[in-house]
């Protein structure tokens, strides 16, 4: 299978594991990315067995809206049911590195509201070690330089991702070099600790609690070791 069809694959399996887990008043947060459009095109056919979703962007909830998926903003739940997202790299302890799509703020914050975080990924984003795909940085715009120079004190490369501005008007930096990162939790606390830091795309803290992995051989499921 080519990396579409592991994508479209992974994104059923999810499917089918959410409608195991929502009922008529569950709300379903749903990511951003190729892999989340897929999971939304898919969720589609199934709308009238929940309630609502929850976007972690703006792109997401337009594609939502034209599914006739209802779509809330997050003030308005008490909980989200189920976080369904995909990630720019995973390891064994469902660490993740997200952001490459630029929503990594909304989706931390989606994150932290829901009940059950389930990723979705093809086997390219399975790694030993986080940080070959560059780590976004998501920043307030005044404080950029000031960021990048901190960035660079912990080993990074940070490159400005130019034209690009994210869904809360800040910008995004993206930092190479730091493969592979020793202690992902330890790296995500200190870059959220410099001034001008939104938040950075290591989900190390708030790992996932479930990740669904299309392999050529099949969907392979992992839960977070130790």
């Amino acid at each position: 299978m080519d990396q579409n069809q592991l994508k479209q694959a992974v994104a059923q399996a999810a499917v089918d594991y959410v409608l195991k887990k929502v009922d008529a008043d569950s709300i379903v947060g749903i990511g951003t990315g190729s892999t989340a459009n897929c999971f939304i095109d898919l969720i589609a056919k199934h709308k009238h067995l929940f309630q609502a979703t929850i976007a972690s962007s703006e792109g997401s909830a337009e594609r939502l809206r034209s599914h006739g998926i209802t779509v809330y903003e997050l003030n308005a739940v008490s909980e989200v049911t189920i976080y369904v997202d995909g990630a720019d790299e995973a390891n064994a302890r469902l660490e993740l590195i997200k952001g490459g799509g630029a929503a990594l703020t909304r989706e931390k914050i989606v994150t932290a509201v829901a009940n059950e975080f389930v990723c979705i990924a093809d086997e390219s984003k399975w790694v030993s070690h986080l940080g070959g795909f560059p780590l976004p940085v998501e920043v307030i715009p005044m404080a950029r330089s000031h960021v990048a120079r901190e960035l660079v004190k912990l080993g990074g490369d940070p490159v400005w991702r130019e034209n690009v501005v994210t869904d809360n008007g800040n910008l995004i930096l993206d930092v190479h070099h730091l493969h592979p990162i020793g202690s992902a939790c330890a790296l995500e606390e200190k870059i959220n600790h410099i001034t001008g830091v939104v938040t950075n795309g290591l989900f190390a803290l708030k790992p996932a609690d479930i990740l669904f992995l299309a392999t050529q051989n099949g969907i392979v499921t992992h839960y977070p070791t130790k």
